[in-house]
């Protein structure tokens, strides 16, 4: 009995691979922003030494940054949340849906946990209130992923990234949200690898996921000083 043949594969994972480089990468790369926004100038240039210019995502607010401002400092594993898909970055517990005065204190050099355990961080890098909010992850990546110390030598493998909320004041009273940053990293290869088929993808969704949220609770009215769930993911 004869088999059909199998259809030749490297022609469809090319024109794929095409598709997806031409069409969709840009997409994501530069989702919600103009061509100002990713050309122009962006705050925190210096934070990482030798660090390049990352994606660029905006969104537009129906809130003033005094509004916005408090959702994005109480931020963390171990405070409000993300307010992106919980299941995946928040150990599935709901992000807050109200703005904690206990969680209105922050500084450069404060870390806001990744991970249950806390042994995963972002370090507040830059801090300047209600404009511009820069969240550093050194990682040392052969070592699972763990923060290293940036003040020391970089590990031959890891990925040094900031990822950044800049807040502009649009005449309407609403927010420009644009969010970029830089990073750096070694072996550049086989992280240029890793960001083209995981990380650039993955950030897309969860900061997609983190605008909506976003975008709904800045434009409903809170109390302080409490959280009331609407589910996981919410």
């Amino acid at each position: 009995m004869r088999f059909p043949r199998p259809p030749h594969l490297v022609p469809v994972v090319a024109a794929g691979l095409y598709g997806y480089v031409t069409l969709v990468r840009p997409r994501l790369l530069r989702s919600g922003a103009t061509a100002e926004e990713i050309a122009g100038p962006y705050p925190g240039a210096g934070l990482v030494p030798g660090g390049r210019r990352t994606s660029t995502m905006a969104v537009t607010l129906d809130a003033p940054p005094a509004t916005v401002w408090p959702w994005l400092i109480q931020m963390g594993t171990d405070r409000a949340g993300w307010y992106s898909w919980d299941r995946l970055d928040n150990g599935g517990r709901p992000s807050a849906d109200r703005v904690h005065t206990e969680w209105q204190q922050l500084a450069v050099g404060d870390r806001l946990p990744s991970s249950r355990d806390g042994r995963y961080w972002f370090e507040v890098a830059a801090y300047d209130p209600e404009c511009f909010l820069a969240l550093r992850a050194p990682l040392d990546l052969a070592r699972a992923g763990r923060p290293f110390d940036p003040a020391g030598p970089r590990p031959a493998l890891f990925s040094d990234s900031t990822w950044c909320f800049h807040l502009h004041e649009l005449p309407t009273g609403r927010t420009r949200l644009v969010v970029s940053g830089y990073a750096a990293s070694r072996p550049r290869v086989l992280t240029a690898i890793f960001d083209f088929l995981f990380w650039e993808p993955g950030h897309w969704i969860m900061q997609t996921r983190q605008f909506a949220n976003l975008g709904r609770r800045v434009t409903t009215a809170g109390r302080c000083d409490g959280m009331s769930p609407s589910g996981p993911d919410s």
